[in-house]
């Protein structure tokens, strides 16, 4: 009986280690992938002070502002995956009627939305293709590292334990979700200024920060080098990731499924670095501002050849 007793654990002890064996052996083979769906939601700006005394804008105007306005910062992302590269892509709704136009697209792009993101996390290497004022950009670039400080705090998210990380990430210029408004004392002196000119440009009253903080929650239980957006770097799926305005919630997750994604970078549009675009689309902003005090109208949306 003791024999046959020894026999059982020795078997059980086997079939253990070969099952985790097993499990290994899939998330470290090239067939291995899965694919996550994020929620995103950026805090939206207070623009009711913008709108206050303004005879230009309608409530009317003011409500569908701002229903376009929730519409492009609350997003859902699917990520594909495998142990070295990723594609993050905006899971698109079908636009209402009047919606689906080149300046609404512009700022949804400009938001966060809009286009492939590829990243390598092998080679350390991203591609995303980008719409901005009637031209594609293909922007590949180095990955950004983040120097992250792994935390000792723990949460549930799904059926998954997550473990804190932190860092301090060098904001993109064109990445408009991180505009702010400026503090009050710095706005004061432009309060007096003349009334005309503060309603054509209420972009005076924001700035762009030079870097935000991130707090992230990665599992080990799905052990691969990504994430969202650009986030990587962790020794575990990142499920959800903050920074100073928008949050990144996976909702979903589904790994090894029978129908393969594929995972390839995007090649459309004229190839520049993240920052060729960063001076591209700032630039733009800013002469489109400088057209608006001067009371210019609709300023050109010629850029390049």
């Amino acid at each position: 009986m003791k024999k046959h007793l020894i026999f059982l654990m020795m078997l059980a002890s086997i079939s253990n280690s070969y099952a985790q064996k097993q499990g290994t052996s899939a998330m470290g083979s090239q067939e291995f992938q899965g694919m996550a769906v994020y929620e995103t939601k950026t805090s939206a700006p207070d623009m009711k002070s913008r709108f206050s005394g303004n005879r230009e804008i309608t409530p009317e105007m003011q409500k569908s502002i701002e229903e376009r306005m929730k519409k492009m910062l609350e997003k859902t992302f699917i990520l594909n995956f495998d142990k070295a590269s990723s594609i993050y892509k905006e899971d698109e709704k079908l636009d209402t009627p009047g919606q689906n136009n080149g300046g609404f697209r512009m700022m949804s792009s400009m938001m966060g939305g809009g286009g492939t993101y590829y990243k390598n996390v092998k080679e350390k290497t991203f591609a995303v293709d980008k719409e901005f004022m009637g031209k594609e950009f293909l922007i590949k670039d180095t990955l950004p590292k983040l120097q992250w400080k792994l935390e000792g705090e723990t949460k549930k998210i799904g059926d998954y334990t997550c473990y804190k990380a932190t860092a301090v990430k060098k904001v993109v210029q064109s990445d408009f979700r991180n505009f702010r408004q400026k503090k009050q004392e710095e706005t004061k002196d432009k309060k007096e200024e003349k009334t005309e000119e503060k309603k054509t440009n209420f972009m005076d009253d924001f700035e762009m920060p030079k870097e935000v903080n991130v707090i992230a929650w990665y599992t080990p239980e799905i052990p691969v080098n990504q994430g969202p957006e650009g986030y990587w770097g962790l020794p575990g799926l990142i499920l959800e990731v903050s920074d100073d305005k928008t949050v990144i919630l996976c909702s979903k997750i589904v790994l090894n499924s029978k129908e393969k994604t594929s995972i390839k970078a995007p090649t459309k549009g004229k190839v520049v670095t993240q920052k060729e675009y960063d001076e591209i689309v700032t630039t733009k902003m800013e002469e489109m501002k400088e057209q608006f005090r001067r009371g210019g109208g609709r300023p050109g949306i010629r850029i390049g050849n």
